[in-house]
């Protein structure tokens, strides 16, 4: 069944909660999008660290150059991050609900990134073979994701962005929102709804609608909290108990590759 919904933007975010990279395809992995929050910075006793706490996290770039992952930030001369290898030292991190032991990055990014955000951390990596299930309650078994939140890939359709800034005194980018799928030619919250899909060639689903946090109301220009929009707004009309609604966790059913323009179809059983 065709359908006019279409990939506009994808987005990866190659270490969690620092800035992201906007691409015209992505290659898709057991874990999501290739190099999607494959890094973490943790504190000296392993407890992941986000823009929830450090706000300043989003004034941190990242790119990508011949597979290698460059940081970069005003005032700082630009780190190469080494690659990780079987020799690596390894500590244990928390993040959420789940404990794993994971290798450490390098000594030297460790103080890069320290200097970088004011604050001691380490920068550790997810390899293949650690697997972090998925939430059971939405899940599958086999279902894993790297240092996301919950799930593999987060899609939000413009609509739903465009529905929220025209109750917003100032609006405000996608990139507010950390989606890896952004779609057009939908209603606004459709992907609500979207329990089976195609985007190209890749059969998804959507498993959990995404609750957000104070980070949404991180400036990424600023690295500063701006204020109590866009969630104040939100709650107004997308909020149900204490959660506030915004975009589709969803999880790709095999590898591939994403594209923008891919067109995103439907699946009714």
């Amino acid at each position: 069944m065709s359908s006019n919904i279409r990939v506009t933007d994808l987005f990866i975010y190659p270490v969690k909660s620092l800035a992201g990279i906007s691409l015209p395809a992505s290659a898709l992995d057991d874990m999501g999008l290739q190099y999607d929050r494959r890094w973490m910075l943790v504190s000296p006793d392993g407890l992941f660290l986000t823009q929830r706490k450090f706000p300043q996290m989003a004034l941190i770039n990242t790119q990508l150059e011949a597979g290698h992952l460059v940081l970069t930030k005003d005032g700082c001369d630009p780190h190469i991050v080494p690659e990780v290898t079987a020799s690596n030292d390894t500590m244990q991190v928390r993040i959420w609900h789940d404990t794993l032991q994971v290798p450490l990055v390098s000594k030297e990014s460790d103080a890069w990134l320290s200097d970088a955000l004011g604050t001691q951390c380490h920068l550790v990596y997810i390899p293949d073979d650690v697997i972090r299930q998925c939430d059971p309650d939405f899940a599958r078994q086999g279902d894993h994701t790297g240092f996301a939140d919950g799930f593999p890939i987060l899609v939000i359709s413009q609509a739903s962005l465009d529905d929220l800034n025209g109750r917003l005194e100032n609006p405000l980018e996608m990139r507010r929102f950390r989606p890896n799928i952004v779609v057009t030619g939908c209603d606004p919250f459709a992907e609500d709804h979207w329990k089976k899909f195609t985007v190209g060639s890749v059969p998804m689903r959507g498993v959990k609608r995404c609750s957000r946090c104070i980070l949404t109301t991180v400036d990424p220009e600023k690295g500063e909290r701006s204020g109590k929009e866009p969630l104040e707004t939100l709650s107004t009309y997308r909020q149900e108990g204490n959660n506030v609604y915004f975009g589709m966790n969803v999880i790709h059913e095999n590898q591939g590759t994403l594209k923008v323009g891919d067109e995103l179809t439907l699946i009714t059983d």
